[in-house]
């Protein structure tokens, strides 16, 4: 009876964990499945916002889309977002960026990044974690014919798109990746 009452408990307890991880799976594969979404959303809205990033897309070797970038700060201030990373037009892994910011600020916004790799090499540097923004790094406003005059700088070149929020700011700080495969 004793032996019993243990393989059923075991029994019990490795059906548990079974739909347990289960349940995570479905849980990260609905997760990962949103963010692609909205990374597509967010490609059709650059491009609906400047038509020439259509020929930016088609041009450049990689890019990564992190299409819901939040921000907030009093005095010290952060931002974080999850995205795709893409090379020569599929998908190979995913993006975690991470802000720390010190200075004069207060406020909250929601935005979009965009950042075209030229070559193989800069994507190869971003997808080894080696890419950091310093705070003088310079991105370009989505707007109709920005596109235009933007330049790479050493591979890269960054776009942004405000969501929403209001943010006043004079502070100083820099972006990290995390690259990640699927």
């Amino acid at each position: 009876m004793k032996k019993y009452l243990v393989t059923t408990f075991a029994q019990s307890i490795m059906i548990f964990s079974l739909l347990l991880i289960a349940t995570v799976a479905v849980a990260q594969s609905d997760k990962e499945k949103k963010i692609i979404a909205d990374c597509d959303s967010a490609k059709a809205d650059f491009i609906h916002t400047d038509p020439l990033l259509k020929n930016v897309f088609e041009g450049a070797y990689g890019y990564v889309i992190l299409p819901n970038v939040g921000k907030g700060a009093v005095g010290v201030g952060g931002a974080s977002g999850n995205g795709i990373v893409y090379e020569k037009g599929k998908m190979v892994g995913k993006a975690k960026m991470s802000q720390v910011t010190v200075g004069f600020q207060f406020g909250g916004q929601a935005y979009r990044e965009l950042i075209f790799f030229e070559n193989k090499e800069a994507l190869d540097h971003f997808k080894a974690n080696k890419v950091e923004f310093s705070a003088q790094a310079s991105a370009v406003a989505a707007k109709s014919g920005a596109s235009a005059n933007a330049k790479y700088t050493n591979g890269i070149m960054i776009f942004t798109q405000q969501k929403g929020g209001v943010m006043y700011e004079a502070s100083v700080g820099g972006q990290k990746f995390k690259y990640s495969t699927f």
